[in-house]
């Protein structure tokens, strides 16, 4: 007879692993579902990096360390993150927490399979086709083929090499020496993917021609006929249509990159997106989607309503979508917008105000500087939890934080 002790041994295993993942789910349940979403509770408990070493006791050792040890370790790990699920993270877009799409997290996880072919991902397969085919669907496309993409920068790579393609198919067997010196026109606001996307793809950033952008963003079309007036000059151009290809895609992803107006839906990388946006579908179906939407610029246009009824903020421009961008003017700026060094001393303040927010943990908003304008406060509507109590909050916290300014 066999012996049966490896049996055992295999039936002991899966009963601690079995015990270590309902502790795990356990404290996700509590500390990063319950507690990370309430307003009462911290968006993050700040430490220094050199404090949160010694906290965290980060080295890894040779030996093993117990079950305790290690939830303990889960625990550590969720207080000193960001709880970017909290209602008042305002600073990514990648805010709020959706059920459906955690779940389809954490069945891709534990199922761990690749969508290399049909054989090793049947089910995933199929849902990755059905799910391309919706999101062709929403920009009109009724047929054609789709990538799930790890991020925007690959995204953009992706965009250039498509389009060299299309003008050079030959690029794809014979390389480099099938194609002829080449032009890419790109805003002056684009994403720095687009060089770097230039040097990894083989064309160089010299090819890269950046185009003149207007007050809100937008590429200006007079310089773009500009520049493709003196790239044919240089005989970088014998025909425009690659280029043109992808300056029409590098224009249209300035938009989103500019105001964040969810290319991250077509962007979703990795296996996992794709279950997250079925299930996500599935469960709140076009209808739900476009609640939330309505939602999203409901709370925009109440935000920038109280923006404007409130002597210490100041919009940058009228927002488009749900992106709204706005300074804090202190106490001692008002009423000296004319004074020489008010957009220097402007400037300072949205930094002060952040570090402010992150140590006391009541919130996240970030901040940036664009062209000719100082740091201001840019924040996407996106939470699918946010209220107008949500947004009162923030303005009002913005002021008691900065009153001493």
């Amino acid at each position: 007879m066999a012996d049966s002790k490896p049996l055992l041994s295999l039936n002991e295993d899966t009963v601690a692993a079995e015990a270590l993942l309902q502790d795990v789910f356990g404290i996700v349940m509590d500390e990063v579902i319950r507690k990370g979403t309430s307003a009462s509770e911290k968006v993050c408990e700040w430490k220094e990096p050199e404090e949160l070493k010694q906290l965290l006791d980060l080295e890894l050792r040779n030996e093993g360390e117990s079950q305790e040890q290690i939830l303990e370790r889960c625990r550590a790990v969720i207080r000193y993150s960001v709880k970017t699920c909290h209602p008042r993270f305002f600073n990514q877009l990648f805010s709020g927490l959706d059920p459906h799409a955690l779940a389809g997290r954490i069945v891709t996880e534990s199922l761990n399979t690749s969508q290399y072919t049909y054989e090793i991902a049947p089910v995933f397969v199929l849902m990755e086709e059905e799910v391309l085919k919706k999101l062709r669907a929403l920009v009109g496309w009724s047929s054609g083929d789709g990538v799930f993409c790890p991020g925007g920068s690959i995204s953009n790579m992706y965009a250039v090499n498509l389009a060299r393609y299309q003008r050079y198919p030959d690029c794809k067997q014979r390389g480099l020496r099938a194609l002829p010196p080449l032009a890419l026109f790109t805003s002056k606001e684009c994403h720095y993917s687009v060089k770097k996307g230039a040097a990894f793809l083989g064309l160089g950033t010299d090819s890269v021609r950046m185009v003149k952008a207007d007050e809100r963003g937008k590429m200006t079309p007079e310089d773009l006929e500009r520049q493709i007036g003196l790239a044919k000059a240089e005989n970088l151009l014998k025909r425009c249509h690659g280029s043109q290809a992808s300056y029409l895609f590098q224009q249209d992803k300035f938009y989103d990159v500019a105001l964040d107006t969810g290319d991250k839906v077509v962007q979703c990388g990795r296996r996992v997106d794709c279950l997250k946006l079925w299930l996500m579908w599935k469960a709140q179906g076009g209808q739900g989607l476009e609640r939330r939407v309505d939602q999203a610029f409901a709370l925009a246009r109440y935000l920038v309503e109280e923006l404007k009824k409130r002597e210490a903020f100041e919009l940058v421009m009228e927002p488009e979508f749900v992106n709204v961008c706005f300074w804090f003017v202190p106490p001692s700026l008002r009423e000296k917008k004319g004074s020489p060094d008010y957009g220097e001393r402007l400037a300072k303040v949205a930094p002060v105000l952040k570090e402010r927010m992150v140590r006391k943990g009541s919130m996240m908003i970030g901040y940036q500087p664009h062209g000719t304008r100082g740091n201001f406060f840019r924040m996407v509507v996106a939470n699918p939890a946010l209220t107008r109590a949500d947004m009162d909050f923030l303005l009002n916290e913005l002021e008691r934080l900065g009153q001493d300014l």
